[in-house]
């Protein structure tokens, strides 16, 4: 009874929490308890939350070894457990897997044909297959393939399985950002940029993805308003790698000085994040700041604030050699992913 009572205390003390650190520390004790007394069903309860938590306060690969637990349990005694549920938790799972150079592209599209007849076995449509064969096409850099797929999932119709309209409207986004394409980039995001489209991470995402492509076409004040707003709803969230390091883009080439302050007051959560890919893009967004600060004026002297626990051993304030260590990590990791998709398209992203 104790043990039970354990389980259940830990479980009523991580609810309470908002998500984050805290929360999936007491999730993980909670997992741990119930394997040790063999509470089957309630290890998968506290897993399922895991993988909810983790994916989106920015531990990824936790929720990849927890959902990876779980989905063993469901196929041994798949009538203890609800299906829908694991689905959901399937579709934020293949969101994350190419994240990871070392997950091979073989696993990523077996566990996506798994998806897949899973998803059609249950009577759901098949719309969220061919979303998501989407998203992973892009993230391996073939972008003929992704169309494809994009075309197909466009034209099924939307069930209770199908993700958010603002978070697919923010993967179209992406598309046509990856296409090159900054006029329809502005085009898609409009009904987001309106409020007409939101949700959990939207448009928190959108609003630095936007940044670069109003630059371009000479909407400076446009983006200001954007990137002053995007950081104020990112700020001090550890899911946001990635728009952080597209904050640093626009202000390098804008406000370098205002950049430098966005990178010192991010890189701790950028320096221990789980996800492969942003911090890999963090980083080569951050050498070319620092090369850019250095021509500035107030940049003479400086010393970069660096996170007590960032394993840098240089002297920080050699912004130079600095900028060397941050782009020596993101070129060997672009690499990595190159090898993985069959491509060079990752390492293009940051040249």
């Amino acid at each position: 009874m104790k043990t039970e009572m354990d389980f259940e205390d830990l479980m009523e003390e991580a609810y309470q929490l908002p998500n984050g650190a805290a929360k999936l520390g007491l999730l993980e004790e909670a997992a741990r308890v119930a394997d040790v007394n063999g509470m089957v069903e309630e290890a998968y309860e506290a897993r399922s939350e895991i993988v909810d938590v983790a994916t989106f306060c920015g531990y990824p690969m936790k929720a990849l070894i927890a959902f990876s637990w779980q989905l063993g349990k469901f196929d041994q005694q798949p009538e203890l457990y609800d299906e829908e549920t694991l689905l959901w938790s399937y579709k934020w799972i293949l969101g994350k897997m190419p994240d990871f150079p070392e997950i091979s592209r073989e696993k990523i599209m077996e566990l996506l044909e798994d998806f897949g007849a899973r998803f059609k076995s249950y009577g759901y449509s098949e719309r969220s297959y061919w979303y998501y064969r989407f998203r992973i096409f892009m993230d391996f850099g073939e972008l003929e393939e992704a169309g494809r797929s994009y075309d197909k999932f466009r034209a099924l119709d939307r069930d209770f399985m199908s993700d958010c309209e603002a978070c697919e409207q923010d993967e179209i986004l992406r598309y046509f950002m990856l296409k090159g394409d900054d006029e329809k980039v502005l085009e898609v995001a409009k009904p987001i940029l309106k409020g007409r489209m939101s949700c959990a991470e939207i448009p928190h995402l959108t609003l630095s993805e936007v940044l670069m492509p109003l630059y371009r076409l000479g909407r400076k004040d446009e983006a200001d308003k954007h990137q002053v707003k995007g950081y104020r709803l990112i700020k001090g969230e550890n899911d946001f790698v990635q728009s952080f390091s597209e904050q640093m883009e626009y202000l390098t080439l804008t406000n370098p000085a205002k950049g430098i302050d966005i990178l010192e007051e991010t890189l701790v959560l950028a320096a221990d994040h789980e996800d492969v890919y942003a911090k890999m893009m963090y980083y080569a967004k951050a050498a070319t700041l620092l090369r850019r600060w250095t021509e500035e004026k107030d940049s003479e002297g400086y010393r970069l604030r660096l996170p007590a626990s960032f394993p840098y051993e240089g002297d920080p304030g050699d912004l130079l050699k600095l900028a060397d260590y941050f782009e020596e990590y993101a070129k060997a990791t672009a690499v990595k992913f190159d090898q993985r998709n069959g491509n060079t398209h990752v390492s293009s992203l940051i040249a």
